[in-house]
């Protein structure tokens, strides 16, 4: 006789499990307590960087996963911000970020249905959207406080420039959305922008290019690009989601296939968009990490294992060279010095990836 399928077996069940299984990690730079002295002496004595400060991230904080970059009625999407926000709670996120183009999505009815303290939250966002020509320039603003014009016709990095300074304007947080969409941004053009520290290194949308093609390169090949040229940049993934009603079509943006967690010391619109300006998350297309740890010598990650998957964990620094690599969920790596900055990447064996942000480190490091 099959076992009765009580509420334990649910798909909500399931989610809700699987949400309580955060990360413990800590995500400090520096280190704590009576160990800080002696690091950073270890560093000093390497040439590290120390810009980096432990308070950043405070030891009382939590990850939340969430979704940064999806689209209702209210733009081109085909469901109701009311049926977007449920997929989302209803799949074992903590927050969501509505984006549509060019339309401020009211969120205050959606909390109050839909929202709990410390659970889940529904946070303003705007992907404000334009063009350069057939270049489609598409940036998002996170935590507006208000709609957000898009600037008149301009080059594209002035286009972009315009964007993110409008979004800083509105007291909100900007990231620059799919790079490689209709080829729109040079690895230079990006690197020209100044004032924002985020792009998307990742976005689940089927005609992206996230993986670069015909002489453009991918996107982490242009994050390898910026960084060795001393800008600092941080890395998330997205879904831009479009379609919820079409989970069976594979042309169709549909949600689920990227994500952050972001360290933060609550489940607040301002507390989650300060923590990731500051690159206290790390990105995700279905790897989870229950340690990410960077000090001042040096990183450590370990991954959440899945049953039937096995990982490959690589240490990646200026150039995109890959400084170590180790087959295994956990790995660390301790700085020499002048690597100029150190990330991590975990590849999964059924093609799943997790990014952590880079660490400045030794000369040339970037800022």
């Amino acid at each position: 006789m099959a076992p009765s399928a009580g509420p334990q077996s649910s798909p909500r069940f399931r989610s809700w499990l699987r949400s309580r299984r955060r990360p413990l990690a800590v995500l400090l730079v520096g280190c704590l307590g009576g160990a800080l002295a002696a690091a950073r002496a270890a560093a000093d004595a390497r040439g590290l960087d120390e810009s980096i400060d432990s308070t950043q991230v405070s030891a009382t904080s939590r990850w939340f996963k969430g979704n940064l970059h999806t689209h209702t009625l209210n733009s081109d999407g085909d469901s109701t911000p009311d049926e977007v926000v449920r997929w989302y709670r209803e799949h074992g996120y903590d927050f969501l970020v509505l984006t549509d183009h060019n339309f401020l999505t009211g969120v205050d009815g959606l909390n109050a249905v839909q929202g709990a303290p410390g659970k889940f939250l529904v946070v303003k966002g705007e992907e404000v959207t334009s063009a350069v020509g057939r270049k489609p320039i598409h940036v998002n603003g996170f935590g507006v406080d208000r709609l957000v014009d898009p600037p008149q016709a301009g080059t594209v990095v002035e286009m972009l420039q315009g964007m993110v300074d409008a979004i800083r304007g509105a007291r909100g947080v900007p990231s620059i959305n799919h790079p490689n969409f209709g080829w729109a941004i040079s690895a230079e053009e990006l690197a020209a922008v100044q004032r924002t520290k985020l792009f998307e290194v990742y976005n689940g949308h089927p005609l992206v290019n996230n993986l670069g093609g015909g002489g453009v390169p991918g996107l982490e090949e242009v994050w390898d690009r910026i960084l060795s040229g001393g800008r600092m940049l941080y890395g998330v993934a997205v879904d831009d989601a479009h379609h919820f009603k079409r989970p069976w079509d594979r042309t169709a943006s549909t949600p689920g296939h990227g994500w952050v967690f972001v360290q933060a010391p609550a489940l607040e619109p301002r507390a989650l968009v300060e923590a990731l300006e500051r690159g206290a998350f790390y990105s995700s297309t279905g790897v989870e990490l229950a340690v990410v740890e960077a000090t001042s010598v040096a990183v450590r990650v370990e991954v959440t294992p899945a049953t039937a998957s096995k990982y490959r964990i690589q240490f990646i620094g200026r150039g995109g060279r890959v400084l170590r690599e180790v087959a295994g969920s956990s790995a660390s790596y301790e700085f020499a010095g002048d690597e100029g900055y150190v990330r991590a990447k975990v590849l999964e064996s059924n093609g799943a990836v997790a990014w952590t942000q880079p660490v400045p480190v030794g000369p040339g490091a970037p800022r």
